[in-house]
């Protein structure tokens, strides 16, 4: 039973990882689900209350932040809502056909989608070249930030896992 349960912990946890680089699905909340599975999946209980509480908040802020620092970005960098618009318009885009875009592999369509989604998005609002360029920027910038939180979440919780299961500690 325990190797059941550690096997669809490993697979929360890389389904979490690729998740937290490839929206739409938020990874590090499926990789917690490793941790719950652990705690009430076997006869252990090592994991105390307050670690499964904060993780999991953890999990889900970062998930939410993910969202922010786009807009974030996006709106540092002087874009309007316009910008932030065509930049989750972008990303949108990118996560469905990135497969479609030829010469460009999945990860960098999901890089330059939310970035020429704000170039455009303030290009149609009327704005001028600098500073629909500018959005682009703030909106790279505020997506790869994103993306980092996640993953650095995912890892936590993922090394957090790999302990339990495999060193008990």
């Amino acid at each position: 039973m325990e190797i059941a349960i550690a096997t669809i912990g490993i697979i929360l946890i890389v389904i979490g990882l690729i998740f937290a680089v490839i929206p739409p699905l938020p990874g590090p909340p499926i990789a917690f689900f490793s941790l719950l599975i652990y705690q009430f999946g076997t006869d252990k209980k090592d994991i105390p209350v307050w670690i499964l509480i904060l993780i999991g908040v953890l999990a889900v802020a970062s998930t939410y932040l993910d969202n922010l620092a786009a807009v974030w970005g996006t709106k540092k960098f002087g874009g309007t809502k316009a910008g932030v618009r065509g930049s989750f318009i972008g990303l949108i885009i990118a996560v469905f056909f990135t497969g479609w875009i030829p010469f460009v592999g999945p990860f960098t369509a999901l890089l330059l989608g939310p970035f020429l989604g704000a170039v455009i998005g303030e290009m149609i609002a009327g704005n001028d070249i600098n500073k629909a360029i500018n959005s682009g920027i703030g909106s790279f910038i505020g997506f790869l930030m994103g993306m980092g939180i996640k993953i650095g979440v995912t890892l936590l919780i993922g090394i957090y896992f790999f302990k339990l299961v495999f060193f008990n500690v």
